[in-house]
Parts: structure tokens; sequence; C-alpha cells
């Protein structure tokens, strides 16, 4: 028997083969060290369990599945890996400490773009076999039965189907344009989210309300599509910064569209906040580092992910949980906002 457990594993994924032929016994007997099975001597179990610590042998997450009709692992569906996301990842990571879980991110970004009904062909494939249970990110369906627990944050659609998790974008909205006519702002313009989500469409409605409690008129010129796209949004903010009448600030309905109208102004030779004021929703990294920093509305998205970790690991243990969380959105003031230019 080699008694050398610190050698270089084999080169490719290591098989239980691998193990046996290095620990000097037979395949059954790992099996059973690695299934925690009876019947094998103390000196035995610490030798096998020495070389698959020196090896990185993993079992099957396919195999075990089958055996134990459980995998350990949550599965992350994400349409995309970006700020966003990355933010909620982090929440989520952390929570899991502890709780015996793994974590399995999976993006379902397909040729060409986000599709509607990702999140049901990524649960098909995943549900069972590789994952207990799945925090899924935006999804643009509602579930109402899926196969394995689910807990979404921010569905397209809003509460409904399996328990979700989200922060209030109507109350955030209010907020975020308040603080702009608090500041003397009257042509407030808003560059729209995507149409196909809920949040986005609250965040038009508490922009419009909040115009609306200040007795400020609503010019539907001044509500461009931006739809969380880069191209879109810095066609829609030069648009907005190069007209006579140009508005004197910018509410975006999140921070990536928010720097892609500083990035206008920039072009415009406009200066931020003494031309014209912009204010974002999310707070994601990007935020306060951008020049200059991003006032925004910060979703509290590393609670957001850490609360939708522990609300589905009740799922799985057995426990009810609420149909809907909601947290609120935190006014973030930077250097991105002032007082209305005089002449305005």
């Amino acid at each position: 028997m080699n008694s050398d457990v610190n050698r270089s594993p084999p080169l490719g994924r290591v098989t239980i083969a691998d193990v046996a032929r290095e620990a000097g016994v037979s395949v059954p007997t790992v099996s059973k060290v690695v299934n925690g099975r009876y019947g094998v001597a103390p000196a035995t179990f610490k030798r096998v369990t020495e070389v698959v610590a020196a090896l990185g042998y993993e079992t099957s997450l396919v195999a075990a599945s089958l055996r134990r009709q459980r995998t350990n692992v949550i599965g992350i569906l994400v349409p995309e890996f970006e700020s966003f996301s990355a933010e909620l990842l982090k929440g989520i990571s952390t929570a899991a400490t502890g709780t015996g879980y793994e974590l399995l991110a999976y993006s379902a970004l397909a040729p060409g773009g986000i599709s509607a009904g990702w999140e049901r062909r990524s649960l098909s494939r995943l549900a069972g076999t590789l994952i207990d249970g799945a925090i899924i990110v935006t999804p643009t369906l509602l579930m109402p039965t899926t196969s394995i627990p689910v807990v979404a944050i921010d569905p397209h659609d809003g509460p409904g189907g399996p328990s979700t998790i989200d922060s209030d974008n109507i109350g955030g909205a209010r907020v975020a344009t308040g603080h702009l006519i608090e500041l003397g702002h009257r042509r407030i313009a808003h560059i729209r989210g995507r149409s196909d989500l809920a949040s986005a469409q609250l965040r038009e409605a508490g922009y419009r309300e909040s115009l609306e409690n200040a007795g400020i008129p609503f010019d539907s010129t001044l509500v461009c599509d931006g739809e969380y796209q880069a191209a879109l949004t810095a066609k829609a903010a030069r648009e907005l910064l190069m007209r006579p009448d140009r508005p004197t600030a910018v509410f975006a309905a999140n921070d990536m569209s928010a720097l892609g109208v500083l990035d206008a102004a920039r072009e415009l030779g406009l200066r931020v906040p003494e031309d014209v004021s912009v204010i974002g929703f999310d707070d994601v990294p990007e935020a306060a580092s951008s020049k200059p920093p991003l006032t925004t509305m910060a979703q509290p998205l590393l609670d957001m992910g850490a609360q939708a970790l522990r609300m589905l690991v009740k799922l799985l243990d057995g426990e009810d949980i609420p149909n809907h969380v909601q947290l609120p959105a935190e006014l973030v003031v930077r250097a991105s906002t002032g007082p209305a230019p005089i002449g305005f």
C-alpha cells in the first residue's frame, strides 16, 4: 500500500477506483466510507478519508440524489450574471454558511439574450437530481406548482405563485422623485425600466404619484424607454438632455441606466449636478464609484438574498413561510443630485 497520500491527484475527474487504488482497498470499501456505512475498520476508515481529501474525490450529485433522495445543494437560478444578481449571490452565500447546504449558481442566458420561460427550462434540468430547492432571480413566469421548493426574488409579475421577496419599488420611487422635488426641480424626466417587469412599472407609478402629490403636471414627453439596455438608455438620455427645454433632473429606473445618463451628460458637456441631477435605483457597487458618485435608492440586495436563502431552508425543513416579504428601499444621497439650476 502506498503510504504517500500527499501525492498530486490524477489529472481529470478523480474516480472511486482512483481512491481505492491509492488507499490499497477495494472499491466497495471506499463506497462504504464515503456513504457512511458500517463494516470498515477504524484504521481503514481513517486511511480512506485521508486519500479522499488528498485526491479531492467527490461523489456524483446525481448518484447521491438517487441513493438519498437529496443532494443538499440549493440552486441559484439567474437570467444572467450582472451587478444586481451578483449582490444577491453575496447575501445568499453568507446566509448559507452553517446550513449544511452547498450552492449551485446557474445562468440560463441563451444565445440572443434572455428568453421568457427560462426558469421552467432550468428547473427541468436541475430539479431533483442536482438541487433540492431553488432561489430564482427575476423569474419571467408565475409558477404556482413546482417539483421542488422555490423562492422567487423580484419576479416579473410581482407576488404570486411561489414565495417571493422584493423591495418597496413604488415607495422607493416616490422617495427618489420627492428628493428631486425638494431640491427645487420641476422638470423631472424618467427613464423607464423593462416593460415586462412589475418592479419597473411600480417605479414609474411612484414617479408619477410623487409629481401629482407635489402638484407638478405629468409630461409624457419626459418619460423615455430604457428597458435596462445600455444602447436604449444612452439614446434616451441624449435625446432628453439635448432638448432646448431639457429636464433639470432624471430619475432612472435602475443604477446602470442612471450611470448611462451620467455618461451622456459628460459627452454633452453638462455638469452633474450643476446642470442636471441624476438619481438611480438599486445601489449596486458601481454607484458609489461613479463620477460623480450616484445618488440612488438602495435596495437591501444582500439582505434580500440572505432572507431568500433562509426562507428556502425553512421550506426544505417543512416549515411554513410568508407568501410575500417586502423590504424597504433607502435613499442614499451622494454627489449626483443638487439644487435645480436657476432659470429652469
